[in-house]
């Protein structure tokens, strides 16, 4: 089992940038791949951007791929989320996600381990 808390989101104009960052407590972070995924009011969770447990793979969303860049650190139980470019569009709750499986997915459903979310708020 894996715990995971978010950290780094809040206020900033568009055009300028966001740095996430998920940590992640328990046994075996290396054993899970990562995403980020975000929610707007009235709207479902939305896949932003996945990574394979070793990181060698990374998984995009299309309204985000150019301007946004997952990583992590297995030795330090951490996955960042480098957000560039950012625009009122990408206010949401962002929440980082972990599944048992050496994939990532861009189905909400595959990920059995949540964050409690961080506000991402973008002003145009």
């Amino acid at each position: 089992q894996v715990q995971l808390v978010e950290s780094g989101g809040g206020l900033v104009q568009a055009g300028g940038s966001l740095r996430l960052s998920c940590a992640a407590s328990g046994r075996a972070f290396s054993s899970y791949a990562m995403g980020w995924f975000r929610q707007a009011p009235g709207k479902e969770r939305e896949f932003v951007t996945a990574i394979s447990w070793s990181g060698e793979y990374t998984y995009y969303g299309d309204s985000v791929k150019g301007r946004f860049t997952i990583s992590r650190d297995n030795a330090k139980n951490t996955v960042t989320l480098q957000m560039n470019s950012l625009n009122p569009e990408d206010t949401a709750v962002y929440y980082c996600a972990a599944r048992a499986f050496p994939a990532g997915s861009r189905n909400v459903r595959d990920y059995a381990y949540w964050g409690q979310g961080t506000q991402v708020t973008i002003s145009s």
